[in-house]
């Protein structure tokens, strides 16, 4: 037949006959291409036996395919050793295709669950475990000697309660996970940002108002910029903020109505939600100046792509002057504040010259909870690490 490949999806094989057994089809066929010796790779061999291989193959339409290929058992004239014939995409001793496996690890992964994908394609749920993690550890394997990325994304994310949190290096610039560890203090990541290959070409490293992180940073990325990420500096402004309210007006602070006005922007509410917010502000007039102070700040913290001018004549006097105010403050929330945006005020001054964060990192964290409600938990981190790397990739 002049498409044999395109029917079976393999090279070099010629089929003999199709026939049609119950629900499934029978491929008989043929290989065409060259044999050699596996042990010396002499092309001198001699026919000792002929035998037949009934393989699994991949599914064509909505039926089974069985493939059956005629082979040989040869004895090489250069090593005088025997052996049965190899042929490609056909490992020794399986009885399946590789375009089977395959196919059975892409629907695995598309989402159909284990005992459903056995069920409809006859096989055991064990055996569609085997094959997946077997494709899993494929991919992982090309991808081990990636160079660790340009822009860096580094956040925590929970992993189970008995082996407690892990850490998360994100990719930025290519929207994909780097790698996985188990542990997030600089005990448990030194070791591993040891052993990091191309650490020198990281510039840019993105990380949250974390300590260790910041530290493990400056001591393993030397040439890295390290940028606060947007979205925790604005989260920590609003819950310092917060907290306030809940001193200066207990009870109001109770009122989800109230709540919700609160935490929003002031440009995304509605004009009556506006004037209702205003109303209550009035009759709290030392909660309204730290609110439109605390509004001032965060039109500052979300500033994008600043030019090094602009950041260096405008917005980093701007934050300079706003830290010293909550530090000579009279609530101590606000004195915190002010001493956490101290110490971190060249990392929040860098985030207005890139446009990268974390909420890349934070996407993937939501992918990853489905990969492990999926599997309904994981045991083992390193199976963990193994889907995230390859699914999140």
């Amino acid at each position: 037949m002049p498409h044999d490949a395109e029917i079976l999806g393999l090279v070099d094989y010629e089929i003999k006959d199709i026939i049609r057994e119950g629900e499934g089809v029978v491929i008989q066929a043929r290989y065409t291409g060259p044999v050699s010796c596996p042990h010396c790779g002499g092309e001198r061999l001699r026919k000792k036996d002929r035998f037949i291989r009934k393989l699994r193959h991949e599914t064509i339409g909505m039926r089974h395919s069985y493939l059956h290929v005629d082979a040989h058992k040869f004895r090489c004239e250069s090593c005088a050793r025997y052996f049965n014939q190899r042929f490609p995409a056909i490992r020794p001793r399986y009885r399946s295709t590789e375009p089977f496996r395959r196919q059975i690890f892409w629907q695995h992964y598309d989402g159909i669950c284990r005992k459903q994908l056995a069920s409809r394609q006859k096989i055991g749920t064990a055996t569609v475990e085997r094959w997946f993690h077997d494709f899993l550890k494929r991919k992982e394997s090309e991808m081990s000697n990636e160079p660790c990325p340009q822009i860096l994304g580094i956040d925590e994310h929970f992993f189970s309660k008995q082996q407690g949190f892990a850490t998360t290096f994100c990719d930025l610039k290519n929207h994909k996970v780097y790698d996985v560890v188990l542990g997030r203090s600089e005990a448990a990541l030194d070791r591993y940002f040891r052993r990091l290959k191309g650490k020198e070409k990281v510039r840019v490293v993105c990380i949250d108002l974390a300590q260790n992180y910041r530290a493990l940073v400056r001591k393993h990325f030397p040439h890295a910029k390290i940028v606060a990420d947007r979205f925790h500096v604005v989260r920590l402004i609003s819950h310092h903020f917060m907290a306030v309210w809940r001193q200066l007006d207990p009870v109001g602070s109770k009122n989800r109505g109230l709540i919700s006005l609160m935490r929003r922007r002031r440009d995304r509410l509605r004009s009556d939600q506006c004037l209702r917010l205003d109303a209550y502000l009035e009759q709290h007039p030392q909660l309204k100046s730290i609110y439109l102070f605390k509004h001032q700040l965060d039109s500052l913290m979300r500033k994008k792509t600043a030019s090094a001018k602009i950041c260096k004549r405008q917005l980093i006097p701007q934050l300079l002057d706003y830290i010293e105010e909550l530090k000579g403050c009279g609530f101590e929330q606000l004195k915190t504040l002010g001493r956490t945006m101290g110490s971190w005020a060249g990392e929040i001054a860098a985030m207005w010259r890139f446009s990268k964060n974390n909420g890349i990192t934070e996407g993937f964290h939501n992918k990853m909870e489905m990969i492990s409600r999926r599997a309904f938990g994981f045991r083992n981190f390193e199976n963990y690490r193994l889907r995230v790397r390859v699914m999140c990739a």
